[in-house]
């Protein structure tokens, strides 16, 4: 799905994630970029595409068929979680693919499982009280829908599964020793109250990283293109302006 006109930038979700969870966010910045939002179906991947390795080169093909030889700049990687640390390993794997990235309560270094004590066709209150935790506003910012979708996907067994294997595969591969490699420059946008991805993990990358800047949301957990899109999208505008003045 694209939307807009301007610097072609990416949006990547997480293991529960919609393109619905970004539409507030792009209708904010889509006057001046044009968005692309790639929903990959993670609970229904099986075999090698079931893990953090398949799923970037998934990626990294649409990339290449989508965006490669154009006279535009490659994309900018917006990623939440999960698709955050898909945007790392493309940044190193495929750095001609990416021009920027911008991380929120990316995976990668530190991250509390979602998974921990997962089910195998999980109760609807087990994931509601999963789902919660990544809000520091649940009651305003969770949505019954959501909530029904995850409740029947998991339901399945194959899906409970890649939920399992995702979350694993991502886990065992911490970024740390590579993370200096990367040379796009980074944007982080993290909530101060994310305890999935928790602040030290922002910090963490903040150490490493060559080239990043960091925004903090107050009152704001895992999801900030949920619970703060206005202030996501200005966020996103400021640093796009910033790759356009370097070119």
């Amino acid at each position: 799905m694209d939307i807009g006109e301007g610097r072609p930038i990416v949006f990547l979700h997480g293991l529960v994630g919609l393109n619905d969870h970004w539409e507030d966010v792009v209708r904010g910045c889509c006057h001046r970029l044009r968005a692309t939002l790639l929903e990959i179906p993670l609970l229904q991947l099986r075999g090698d595409d079931c893990s953090i390795q398949g799923v970037e080169v998934l990626t990294a093909n649409f990339l290449q068929q989508h965006f490669a030889g154009q006279d535009a700049p490659p994309p900018i990687l917006v990623g939440n979680s999960f698709g955050g640390h898909v945007a790392l390993r493309i940044a190193l794997n495929r750095p001609d693919l990416v021009s920027g990235l911008v991380l929120a309560g990316a995976s990668g270094l530190i991250e509390k499982t979602m998974v921990a004590d997962v089910q195998i066709r999980p109760s609807r209150e087990w994931l509601s009280r999963k789902i919660g935790e990544l809000f520091y506003d649940p009651a305003n910012h969770m949505k019954e829908a959501d909530l029904d979708r995850a409740h029947k996907e998991l339901s399945d067994r194959g899906g409970a599964r890649a939920m399992v294997k995702l979350s694993r595969s991502a886990r065992r591969n911490h970024l740390g020793d590579r993370i200096p490699e990367i040379q796009a420059p980074t944007l982080l946008i993290w909530g101060k109250q994310d305890i999935v991805t928790p602040p030290e993990a922002a910090e963490q990358f903040m150490s490493l990283l060559r080239d990043a800047r960091i925004v903090w949301f107050d009152e704001c957990g895992h999801a900030p293109m949920i619970e703060k899109p206005d202030q996501f999208a200005k966020a996103l505008l400021d640093f796009a302006t910033e790759l356009d003045r370097r070119a």
